[in-house]
Parts: C-alpha cells; structure tokens; sequence
C-alpha cells in the first residue's frame, strides 16, 4: 500500500527545531511496521492549527495528488498535527472521507476515517457534503457548456483540444526549421528532433518529452494543412 505523510509545525521555532524531524520519523515507522510505502510528505510550515483547508497550500497540494494519482491514504503523526482545534479536525476529516481519502494517526495507529465513518451522525455529514459537492460539480458542468455554446455561436469552435499552432506555435517553428534541410545535407530524422526539442526543455502538449511518432504525427498534420 502507498501514502502520503502530512506534517505541520505553527511556528519558525518548530520550523527550525525538531517538529518537522520529529513527525517524520513518527509516520515512518508507522509505515514500516505495517508495509506502507510513503512516496511524498507534505510539509505545512508556519501554519497555525486552526487554519482550515482553504488556507492549508500543502494539504491542497497533497489532496489534489491524491485525487490525480490514485493514492488513498494520509498518514499523520497524531491529531493534533492535522489540526488543534476540534471544529477545524471534524471538516477536514469529513472533507477527507467524503472524497474516500483514509486518514491515519500514527502515534495512536487508528484509522480515523473508519472511526468517522462508524459514527452514524459524523457519516451523515460526510453524505450531506458529498451531495454537495456533487452539485457543485453539476452546477459548474452546466456553466461551463452554456458558456461553450456562446462561444461557439460567436466564434463558430469552442471545444477540443487545441493545436499545436494554437498552443505552442514557437515549438511548431522550431520543428519545420530543423526539418528543413540545405543543399546536400541530410534531413534530421523524427527522432533527433524529439531529441533536440527535449535536449532544449520543451515539452508536448501533454506536459511530457516528445517522441518521434509525436513530431512525425505533427509534421503529417502540417502537410495535410
């Protein structure tokens, strides 16, 4: 099983002390003890306890990762590194199980969220923000297709996914210019243009190095233009 550590220190003593030291090792040996694999742990410096996940830039991070990734479960040193203020541990905990994200203590070995979802009136709540949460979502579809037809009836497009002349035009000027070839050198092949363009950083469009079926699949889509 695989997880992420979350630990938190309020002030620049604890930053610069032990607090950080002190959780991590606590959350490790949670993990090896019971065969987790921690691949990332998040650290909220300077963060007071009764900050809520709107003001938490790490734990955001962490659970945007975890709703990307496919990783289920926080591991934390205790409770009160989540959060020291009872209203503020029962909305993120509430947060976490209505998106089924497992919350462990590490010094107590609970499984919190299964203690959350166990209490009829704490399971309800995380139902009533998944309902919620749910219709958030509905709303925001909705929005976003009325505004697609607008667009749509005054541009005449509005979806798919955009070009490469339209998204990343320099990186389309730089292949036809290393394509291009002078009277009797040899044409660069597919291959070594991805490796030009990945030896310069650039990336493709899904954010990852290019390929040579990718620049052969593009300098097709320029010739059939």
């Amino acid at each position: 099983m695989k997880a992420f550590g979350y630990i938190r220190v309020s002030g620049k003593g604890q930053i610069e002390g032990d607090g950080f030291r002190r959780q991590e090792a606590e959350i490790e040996a949670y993990a090896k003890a019971h065969r987790i694999e921690v691949v990332h742990v998040y650290r909220e410096e300077g963060i007071s306890g009764t900050a809520d996940e709107a003001h938490r830039p790490a734990f955001q991070a962490m659970v945007e990762a975890i709703l990307r990734n496919g990783v289920r479960t926080i591991i934390v040193e205790g409770l009160d590194r989540l959060a020291r203020e009872y209203r503020i541990q029962e909305t993120l905990l509430v947060y976490l199980a209505s998106k089924g994200i497992e919350l462990i203590a590490a010094r107590t070995g609970e499984n919190v969220t299964e203690a959350v979802l166990a209490d009829p009136m704490r399971k309800a709540l995380v139902q009533i923000q998944g309902v919620f949460a749910e219709l958030e979502k509905g709303l925001l579809v909705k929005k976003l297709r009325v505004a697609r037809e607008q667009k749509r009836e005054v541009t005449g497009k509005c979806e798919g996914r955009k070009s490469v002349s339209e998204a990343a035009p320099e990186v389309l000027a730089e292949v036809r210019r290393l394509r291009r070839t002078k009277p009797g050198q040899k044409q660069l092949s597919y291959a070594k243009i991805a490796e030009r363009l990945n030896s310069e950083g650039r990336l493709n469009l899904n954010g990852k190095a290019f390929t040579a079926t990718g620049i052969q699949m593009m300098i097709f889509r320029l010739k059939a233009k």
